[in-house]
This record gives C-alpha cells, structure tokens and sequence, in this order.
C-alpha cells in the first residue's frame, strides 16, 4: 500500500482542481443572489478560473523544470487552499472573481506537473496502472462535480464549494512532502517569460471583449479598446515565439496538420461540450426552480456516460486511426447539443436528457484519445510542450465558450423580451418596457417584477436554444476541420538544431532520490 500514497498525493491535487471546473456551474444562481453579482460577473467565476489556468499551464511547467517540480506542486496545493478560503470568506463579486483566478494560479502549478511526478515516481507496470488511476481521477471530477456542488450549495450553502478545498488541500501537502520525491531538468532552458505575458494578455482581452461587446455595443471605447489589445498582444506573443531560442510553445509544431487537429479539437471539445452547462444549470434552477441538487443531477447522465465510454472502450478507441474517435467524438458532441435545442415554455428538464447522454458518449470518444494524439504528433523531446498546449487549448477553448455562448444567450433573451411573445410569433404581442435590463437579471438568475412566468419560461427556452444550436454547429464544423487535418500522416516538427530538447521537453531528467514506489 506504501508504494501508491505518491499517486493518491497527486490524484487528490488533479482531483481537487479538475473538480472546481465545474463545482461552481449550480451554485452560480446562489452567488449571484447573495453578492449582487450581474450576468458578466458571473461569467468571470467561470472564465477567471479557466483564464489563469490557460495562460500559466506552459510557464509553470517550465518553471517545474527549473526549481523542482515537487516543490512547485506543493505552493501549487498551498496557493490553491489560500485562495479557496478567500473564495469561501468573499464579502464581493469582485474579491470573489480575484480569488477565483488566484485559486487557479494554484491549479495550473498542480496540472503542469502531475504527469510528470507520477512518471518519476513509478515505473513498469506499476506506472501503468498509477497513469490509468489518474485517468480514472480526472473522468471522476468532471462526473461529480456539479453533484458535489448542488449537494453542497443546498445544505451547507454556496461556500462550502470553496471551502470544501481546505481539509483536502492540506492532506495532499502532508502527503506531497513525505512521499513524493524532488526532480528538475538539468538542461532546462530561461522560462519564456515575455511569452507567457503576451499570450495572458492576449487571452484575457480577448474574452473581456467577447463579455463586454453585448453589453456595452461593439463601437464602445472599452470593447475597441480590448479589441486593439488582443491584436497586439498576439501580435506580440507570435513575433516572441518565432524569434525566442527557447520558446513558450514552438510554433513549429503547427507545421504538422496532425498536431494542428489534436490542440483544435481539443478547443473545440471544451467549447462545444462543457460551456453551455452554467447557462444550462440558470434555466434548471432560475426558470424551472429545481434546487442546486436537482439541477446537478439532472446534469450527471453526460459525465456517467463520458466516463463509462472513456473507461470500457479507452483503450479500443486509441488504436483507431485518430480521426475517428476525434472528430467523430465532436460529430457526437455537436449531435448531443442538437438534441436539446428542442426547449420552448412547456419544456421540463427531462428534455435535456438524451442530449446530454448522447453528448457524454462524445465526450467519452474524445477525452482518452486526445493527450495521446499530441504526444504522437511530435517528437519525443518536445511531450512535455505537446501535454501543456493540449491543456492550454482545452482551457482556453472552455474560457471563449463560455464568453461566446454567454453573449447568445443573453442576445436571445433580448430579443424574445423585445419581442414579448410567447410562442415564437408577434401576434400583437407586447414586449418588456426594457428588454436589455430584464435580459441582464434573468441571465444572472435573479428575478424580474411585472414579466409573467410564462413569457419567462418561453423567452429563457428560446433563448437556450439558440446557445445550444451554436455550441452544435461549432461542434460540427470543427469535427469536419479536424478529420481533414487528422488524415494527413504526422509530421512532427524538427527538434532543436543542438539535438537538446526544449525547456518543457522534460526529456533529461534527474534522477529521483527515496521514493517510496523504489522502496
């Protein structure tokens, strides 16, 4: 038993922030009550997390190679719980987005180097069966997750899904500092530091944009002003990584069409499958008036399915030529959603159902396929860079999905409020006196005086409609990019011209000393 306490420090890390991706989806309708928030503050809860841990996976994890990967998941884990109790203490919406990014400063450091901890740690058959145990521990987060957090939030009120952290955390330091063993690259190169800021900046605006462009029209000085930021910090981030000897992420890469549909269904995948569920969980709770746990449960049948799919016919799936789980998981995806864009005001939330188990059979097909699919498609020295994009993409895809998804619903609810009809025709029908404030109250879950309930269910269905129909078309129409990109033969880019590998290449590696697996 001693031997696997260094594989339950690193689950309960992985387990712990993989499992407040989506722990906060059903009690988004609870915070927003009680600290005031509005719609787009909301959407920071969501994207602030998934913001910080796109931006810092591929410099912490140079930074690992450096000072020590075990020390740098252990301030992971300790920034991680400081920021979860600011979180759970939060008196603001603003306190509360600012610890929310904190707390993923802390996951990213997990996330960068979990993998690479477990592969130091054990080896043969025993790392086989500590990489599947993960595998199984990332499935499990995603399928507890909004349980975990409609449980919590209905009994113990919507804080606890942040406090919850505290008892874990601190088990999982004790466990990281007396089984786990400390390593560094030798070989590892100056962190890529200009990189690392253009391309936060870069993704930072770019969702600011996206979240303020409906609320504040597309010619305002702020969305402009975003708009004018992102060009030029990629602008920046691509001149920074063409030129650097040692680079953030190697473009490169992108030279192979199969590398180049691996990080794009990956983005895909998180955009199209996970970023319409807040907005999916407003309606359950908001309209319907299922409680946080209802709301949770009603949403378990596509992480069941996803994780039965992913667990039984893993290892079948990454024997087929790439393209079929890939692009064909996210054909299944965008099917899923197509589903569910059926709602109108008589709906309930059994509606959602088979959408959702048809989209957790997708999510199934993609997930155990896609890490293996990056690392195919590049060299061996450059793995670790091809893990870390993968992640950054999947979180960056999740981030502007969210961002995206979040300006159709709220568009739709406008427009249907404008509208003031009740079965898709104008009928005479009369509209709201304000169409854009009642939208913004309904999509951050609060209640909106003299608009009947009926014009409610009906403007709010159609409204998620149309989120779903664009979650499914981008689905769709990225399965059909990715399968042409994924039927061309790999062709990884060159390594470096000194045979050395990359500072994320993690392929010299010191060895480690006194882990409890070699005892």
């Amino acid at each position: 038993m001693r031997k696997w306490w260094p594989l339950i420090a690193v689950s309960l890390g992985v387990f712990m922030l993989l499992t407040d991706i989506s722990i906060v989806i059903v009690a988004l309708p609870d915070i927003g009550a009680a600290l005031g928030m509005d719609f787009d503050g909301l959407q920071w809860v969501m994207d602030g997390y998934a913001l910080a841990l796109a931006a810092l996976l591929l410099g912490l994890g140079a930074l690992a190679d450096r000072v020590g990967r075990r020390r740098v998941y252990t301030a992971g884990l300790a920034v991680f719980a400081v920021a979860s109790l600011g979180c759970g203490l939060a008196p603001n919406g603003g306190v509360l987005i600012a610890a929310r990014i904190v707390q993923a400063t802390g996951g990213a450091a997990m996330f960068a180097t979990a993998m690479a901890l477990l592969n130091l740690a054990y080896r043969g058959r025993d790392r086989a069966v500590a990489f599947g145990v993960w595998g199984a521990v990332s499935g499990a987060a995603a399928a507890t997750g909004p349980v975990a957090g409609g449980l919590l939030t209905e009994y113990l009120g919507w804080r606890s899904v942040f406090l919850v952290n505290l008892p874990v955390a601190v088990a999982a330091v004790i466990l990281t500092r007396r089984t786990l063993p400390e390593s560094r690259n030798p070989d590892a190169h100056r962190i890529d530091l200009p990189g690392a800021a253009a391309f936060t900046v870069a993704a930072g605006s770019a969702v600011l944009l996206l979240i303020r462009g409906g609320a504040d029209g597309w010619t305002s000085p702020s969305v402009l002003g975003a708009a004018g930021t992102t060009a030029a910090a990629l602008a920046v981030f691509l001149l920074v990584e063409r030129r650097s000897p040692h680079p953030l992420l190697d473009l490169a890469l992108f030279r192979s069409p199969v590398f180049t549909g691996v990080m794009l269904c990956g983005l895909v995948y998180s955009a199209a499958a996970f970023s319409y569920l807040p907005y999916t969980s407003l309606w359950l709770q908001s309209v319907l008036g299922r409680g946080p746990m209802a709301a949770g449960l009603t949403l378990l049948p596509m992480s069941l399915v996803a994780f039965a799919v992913s667990a039984l016919a893993g290892r079948r799936l990454a024997v087929l030529p790439p393209a079929v789980p890939l692009a064909g998981g996210l054909a299944v995806i965008g099917a899923g959603a197509l589903l569910q864009c059926t709602l109108d005001a008589s709906s309930t939330w059994t509606a959602l159902l088979p959408g959702l188990a048809l989209t957790g059979l997708g999510v199934g097909a993609v997930s155990p396929v896609l890490a293996a699919g990056a690392m195919a498609a590049v060299p061996p020295e450059r793995g670790g860079m091809a893990g870390g994009a993968l992640n950054t993409f999947r979180q960056l895809g999740q981030a502007l999905g969210i961002a995206v998804l979040g300006l159709v619903l709220h568009q739709g609810l406008r427009a249907s409020l404008a509208d003031g009809s009740t079965d898709g025709s104008t009928g005479g029908s009369t509209g709201v006196p304000d169409p854009e404030a009642a939208a913004r109250a309904l999509s951050a879950g609060a209640p909106v005086p003299g608009i009947s309930s009926e014009l409610v269910r009906a403007a709010f269905a159609t409204a998620l409609d149309r989120t779903l129909l664009v979650a499914a078309l981008t689905a769709l129409v990225g399965a059909a990019v990715v399968a042409v990109l994924l039927r061309a033969r790999p062709t990884p880019a060159r390594p470096p011209a000194d045979g050395r590998p990359s500072a994320n290449g993690r392929a010299t590696e010191e060895r480690p000393k006194g882990t409890l697996a070699q005892r």
